[in-house]
């Protein structure tokens, strides 16, 4: 009872084959495995700065907030276009 055998899987991954079709889920594992690429690649990168820099732990923290300010700066600055009346929309 505490772990899976071959036939619990196969019915597992049939289950998931019928709820989500079999169109959905090639596109659903390749959009996690460039999630997982670029959590790889963020953590990687941080990994390098921390190790690269001689700087107080303090003086580190104040440079990230402005960059995640700055990437949700420029979410909200693009423009939301709706569609003129009378026009029709795909």
């Amino acid at each position: 009872m505490g772990t899976f055998s071959w036939t619990h899987l196969l019915i597992i991954a049939l289950l998931f084959v019928l709820l989500f079709g079999a169109k959905r889920l090639p596109d659903a594992a390749r959009g996690l495995g460039r999630s997982l690429r670029i959590f790889k690649s963020e953590v990687g990168q941080m990994q390098a700065e921390s190790t690269s820099s001689d700087a107080p732990a303090a003086t580190q923290a104040a440079p990230a907030p402005q960059q995640q300010l700055s990437a949700s700066a420029t979410q909200a600055q693009t423009p939301i276009v709706e569609p003129q009346q009378g026009h029709k929309t795909l």
